[in-house]
């Protein structure tokens, strides 16, 4: 059960840091009700995190995370771009292909025009995930809405997963539009698709697991979760049935440290068999890294 060293980590939820986050949480600002979330909280999850890490004030904030990435044996790391501004992400991705992956934050609100967006960035980033934070958007947007189901097209005409956070958000947002249970009409109508859970999935996690064993195109990573925190269900799931359906992600640099991820790690008790399946070899069949 021993985490193997030298791997070539694939982390599936990482960000470039920088000097100024002052507008980093604008988008879900309107959503929040409670004044500790709009006024007090740096995150609007930061409750729940004990440590956020302080990068610093680095000269070259993209040497410095491939800097972090080598000290933790992380060889490519995903990472959010966009073409409403140029930022040290997408700077990152095209100057660094080989340490870095694009995805792309999508919002259904807008209709066909993200869906032109998203084959704007696949050609542009050669864009390997669309994400989601149904929960996050404004107004919300529910998995089980129908404005998904283009975005769902674009995905499969494109062959890149979608990646969407489940279980109860951790900002004091509703809950509803993040109901595990509505990955089962996704699954069952697009069994193209290739779905991704991200954020744990919780309190539903043995749902996720359930319906992982029913749907051939539904996965988990592990994002946001320090490990000590993994579910134990999940982590059952991939020592039995489920080795080729969990993945790696961190939460570096908004709420986990590299050092705090990977000090926890080696106590995870995946077999031994997981362990490469886990870091790396899961992530690069699904996202088609090779």
């Amino acid at each position: 059960m021993a985490m193997p060293e030298n791997i070539g980590i694939i982390d599936l939820m990482m960000a470039i840091p920088n000097n100024d986050t002052s507008d980093y949480y604008d988008f879900i600002k309107p959503l929040l009700m409670d004044e500790q979330s709009r006024e007090m909280f740096k995150m609007p999850a930061q409750y729940m995190f004990k440590d956020i890490p302080r990068t610093g004030v680095q000269d070259d904030y993209i040497a410095y995370t491939i800097q972090k990435m080598d000290e933790f044996g992380i060889e490519k790391a995903m990472i959010g771009v966009d073409e409403d501004q140029y930022t040290l992400q997408n700077k990152a991705v095209l100057e660094h292909p080989d340490r870095f992956i694009a995805s792309y934050e999508c919002n259904p609100n807008k209709g066909m025009e993200e869906v032109r967006k998203i084959r704007r960035l696949k050609e542009k980033y050669d864009l390997k995930a669309v994400t989601a934070f149904p929960s996050g958007l404004c107004p919300q947007v529910s998995l089980s809405d129908k404005k998904w189901y283009p975005i769902f097209v674009a995905c499969v005409d494109l062959d890149i997963p979608f990646c969407t956070c489940v279980g109860v958000p951790g900002p004091r947002i509703p809950m509803e539009p993040q109901k595990v249970e509505h990955l089962d009409e996704i699954c069952w109508f697009f069994p193209e698709l290739k779905v991704v859970m991200r954020h744990g999935g919780e309190p539903w996690t043995d749902l996720a697991w359930k319906l992982m064993l029913k749907y051939p195109n539904l996965y988990y990573m592990t994002s946001a979760f320090a490990p000590k925190h993994y579910p134990k269900d999940i982590i059952h799931y991939a020592n039995t049935r489920g080795a080729d359906k969990v993945m790696y992600a961190g939460y570096f640099p908004m709420g986990l440290s590299l050092e705090r991820i990977f000090s926890d790690m080696p106590n995870v008790p995946f077999r031994d068999e997981v362990w490469p399946k886990f870091l790396r070899a899961n992530a690069r069949t699904v996202f088609k890294l090779d």
